[in-house]
């Protein structure tokens, strides 16, 4: 070899400009006659000693982030750096030429690999890389990463995603390729967050490294791992999210000072339930189902929908107390309806009718006002000396009739003590639940808030 350099100079010592072009250099180094000795092995002299592989990472751009499929995308800059031991030139005898461009299938270069890469890279790859006059080979590449990344999203939309790529050779052992990192931790952080051009909704925090030597499949490699910790931007998700379900919950609230009287309160907590379950099934797209731990933002949905489910049941217990009520004022009123039907049926018997008008023209407030003292003898007695003066010009039919409507007469007292109090007792029930409803709201937004503020993922 230094004979053929030696000739190589001999012949191209006519003049210096001769010698001072980059084929000059090529032909110097036999690159293109020698092509297959430059790429079959790797570059060492000796095959007892390593090829060291001194690597860079630079993050240009985190491009997607997907919970559901655990998918990480990134575009990165891969420097890569190796001494070729048969590459070398004195530049003093090519006018200073320190550097030279050729092919990067001229010469030999690592099987370099990422080990969560779950799609083929989709960027082209550099169709040169630089040659130092020393032996040193610098190849760059840029790459669109779709890897694998265990999303952890149990304080999502708060959350810090911490995603790996590990670089090893494809089949070499550490005996004959070692990774390095030439570069610090906060220097790749710093240069990463300098040339960053999107973050999408993350916010890029650091990116460190650690050099590690693992078993695969009985092969002992040298490796580079490099975790890239983003943060998410929770703000789209606090307004698009977050508070529409805190809205939908103080609409709940609202709809105490709704009357339960008719079905208008019922429909619309209803409404409001069904709104929260559309929430949900958003939130279902976009958290994975693989997750080993509830996320808070689904236990923060749960918790309102069953708060909301426990005000909804509230409210049907009261309207049912409320129908309890009403049925015997609807049973009075079809009894007086049939009683009238009665003497309408009987319009010839005029005494009979007259008889019914005075019974009914007893005030039904003073059976109502009578004292505990007095029994149910002295409206016998009354009714008695009514139907008495009535008898006297009836017959026997009219005098069932008179007694069938002193048996009415006689119940009035229990129908009206118990007229109107379930009433009384629905307001006490919507009074005490509205209180604890709103001490459990209070609650447990508290804890939400907690947790999301220390919970650890």
């Amino acid at each position: 070899m230094m004979l053929a350099r030696f000739f190589f100079l001999l012949l191209f010592t006519d003049g210096a400009s001769s010698v001072c072009s980059y084929r000059d250099v090529v032909k110097y180094l036999n690159l293109s006659e020698n092509k297959d000795e430059w790429t079959l092995t790797q570059p060492t002299r000796d095959s007892e000693n390593s090829t060291y592989i001194y690597l860079d990472v630079l993050l240009y751009a985190i491009l997607d982030v997907q919970e559901k499929e655990q998918q990480f995308v990134a575009y990165i800059w891969v420097d890569v750096n190796w001494k070729d031991d048969y590459i070398s030139w004195n530049s003093t005898d090519f006018c200073g030429i320190e550097t030279i461009y050729v092919p990067t299938g001229s010469v030999w270069t690592p099987d370099l690999t990422i080990s969560e890469m779950t799609e083929k890279d989709k960027a082209a790859k550099s169709p040169y890389l630089a040659v130092v006059s020393n032996g040193m080979v610098w190849l760059r590449n840029d790459m669109v990463v779709i890897s694998s990344c265990k999303m952890h999203v149990y304080k999502f939309p708060f959350d810090t995603q911490k995603c790996n790529l590990t670089f090893k050779s494809i089949i070499h052992s550490d005996k004959h390729i070692k990774l390095h990192q030439p570069s610090t931790a906060e220097r790749i952080s710093a240069w990463s967050e300098k040339m960053m051009q999107t973050k999408a909704e993350w916010l890029f925090v650091n990116m460190s490294f650690s050099s590690k030597t693992k078993d695969n499949f009985g092969v002992n490699q040298s490796m580079i791992v490099y975790t890239i910790t983003m943060k998410r931007r929770p703000i789209l998700y606090i307004v698009n999210f977050i508070l529409p379900i805190l809205l939908f919950l103080c609409l709940d609230l609202a709809s105490f000072m709704i009357s339960d009287s008719g079905g208008e309160k019922l429909s619309f907590k209803v409404t409001v339930l069904l709104a929260v379950t559309v929430m949900q099934l958003i939130l279902n797209e976009i958290l994975p189902s693989s997750s080993y731990r509830i996320p808070l933002i689904a236990m923060y949905c749960i918790g309102v929908f069953g708060l909301m489910l426990l005000s909804l049941l509230e409210t049907i217990l009261v309207m049912y107390l409320m129908e309890k009520d009403s049925t015997p004022l609807d049973n009075e009123a079809d009894k007086d309806r049939s009683l009238s039907e009665d003497c309408e049926e009987k319009q010839g018997n005029v005494k009979f009718c007259n008889c019914f008008r005075d019974i009914k023209l007893i005030p039904r407030g003073s059976a109502c006002d009578m004292s505990s003292g007095e029994t149910s003898s002295d409206l016998l007695q009354v009714a008695k000396e009514v139907s008495h003066s009535q008898l006297l010009e009836g017959s026997h039919d009219f005098e069932k009739e008179v007694m069938k409507a002193l048996s009415l007469l006689q119940n009035s007292r229990t129908e009206e003590e118990k007229l109107g109090y379930w009433t009384r007792m629905t307001r006490k029930i919507n009074r005490f639940f509205f209180i604890f409803y709103i001490i459990t709201v209070c609650v447990f937004l508290v804890f939400m808030l907690c947790s999301w503020n220390t919970a650890d993922e």
